[in-house]
């Protein structure tokens, strides 16, 4: 694969085979799992750029966590011990307070 650099050293394209660009562009070799947008130049060698999520525990787990409609539903047909066990812990256990 050819990763397509821009003067600020972004990955801004990868392709299978290069071809003619702007001369501000290089292409450079790079791994399959290179992506556009998410690796850059540094140092000479292509690498994956380290994002950090700026979104709580709290945050994620309100997204991951059914809607209320859909929860309340499920407690009346099957319970809040059911409910808890099913629907809550999963989510606790897969985003745990750190």
């Amino acid at each position: 694969m050819k990763a397509l650099i821009d003067s600020n050293n972004n990955v801004i394209d990868v392709v299978a085979k290069e071809f003619e660009v702007h001369k501000s562009l290089t292409w450079m070799d790079c791994p399959n799992e290179c992506k556009a947008g998410e690796w850059r130049l540094e140092d000479g060698i292509l690498r994956a750029i380290e994002f950090s999520d700026p979104r709580t525990i709290s945050d994620i787990r309100r997204f991951a966590y059914p809607t209320i409609g859909d929860q309340l539903d499920y407690i009346y047909h099957n319970g809040i011990a059911k409910w808890k066990s099913d629907m809550i812990k999963p989510v606790k256990d897969k985003y745990p307070k750190e």
